[in-house]
């Protein structure tokens, strides 16, 4: 198969298109004929050596934990799936290597959904990680109707998703962005405040009665402004600030979870929740798209199609 991989750590300079021999398809795993390969910033940072104090990276590494595709085989014991059908899902294992940037990869039945009905290849694959980390902040956050929930960074790839799940789950979104997403804000249903030297004010003035939780896809101060605001600290989450923990509240690293991802599917398939795509790149071109993911500035995400 063909595949995109680093012999060591690197940058997008040492991504290559290489040959490699087909994966194996051990028990509870399907083999999946790639389609779409979302990208995210944890990609390039694993790529650079970013988590080698968290998890062991085995070389040639094929990066990538998003993947939509068609099951091509299925392995022992792995009912939940048959030949032919199409899933997504984030496909984190307990090591670094085997990754979604290729025409053939694997994963445990655990880690997949079905896709959603209707949604292109690209969308699919710019769901899992982005999708599931929002889903699971908010839900250790105790979010649900008739709370005021302050997205930070709502308009990124994750606060993106975060806010369209905390409108679905029936609550009032603040969310912060720069001035110029604000209109795309309103468009997800949040009402947007400018991040930046004075937040916490301005947020008290939308929210005069107060916050009940806070979701913190940026890090920075994000924790403490939110914990400023009178937010109970087992109601705040941090996707980017391990104190968080210290502090009260709760740092989450999102983990494979087929069950959780066929309930935002669901979401999806209900129209609450639409995925949007900023850019498409071939296989060949993923340096590229590293390049672009890194300025930090796209809205929607960046999908490699297969």
């Amino acid at each position: 198969m063909k595949a995109i991989a680093l012999q060591q750590y690197g940058s997008a300079d040492d991504l290559r298109l290489i040959d490699l021999p087909d994966p194996k398809v051990g028990p509870a795993e399907v083999l999946i004929r790639v389609r779409a390969a979302g990208v995210n910033p944890v990609d390039w940072k694993l790529a650079a050596g970013g988590l080698d104090a968290l998890m062991e990276v085995r070389f040639p590494l094929v990066p990538g934990w998003d993947v939509a595709g068609v099951v091509e085989r299925v392995g022992p014991d792995a009912r939940e799936f048959s030949v032919g059908d199409e899933v997504f899902g984030y496909i984190r294992k307990d090591w670094a290597q085997a990754g979604a940037y290729a025409e053939l990869a694997t994963a445990n039945v655990r880690m997949l959904a079905k896709k959603p009905r209707g949604l292109g290849w690209a969308e699919a694959a710019g769901v899992p990680l982005a999708g599931q980390t929002a889903f699971r902040s908010l839900k250790r956050a105790e979010v649900g109707a008739g709370d005021t929930v302050l997205v930070h960074a709502a308009a990124g790839g994750v606060g993106s998703f975060g806010v369209q799940i905390a409108v679905a789950l029936g609550a009032r979104v603040i969310g912060t962005a720069s001035e110029r997403n604000h209109e795309y804000l309103r468009s997800l249903g949040a009402e947007p405040v400018t991040y930046g030297e004075g937040l916490a004010d301005r947020v008290r003035a939308l929210a005069p009665g107060g916050v009940d939780a806070a979701v913190d896809f940026v890090g920075g101060d994000a924790v403490d402004v939110s914990l400023g605001l009178g937010v109970k600290p087992e109601r705040v989450v941090s996707i980017a600030n391990p104190e968080a923990d210290a502090k009260g509240g709760h740092w989450v690293w999102v983990r494979p979870d087929g069950v959780e991802l066929a309930d935002l599917a669901r979401l999806i398939e209900d129209g609450k929740v639409t995925v949007p795509v900023e850019r498409t790149f071939p296989l060949a071109e993923a340096a590229e798209a590293w390049r672009l993911n890194q300025q930090g500035r796209t809205r929607g995400k960046i999908v490699l199609t297969v």
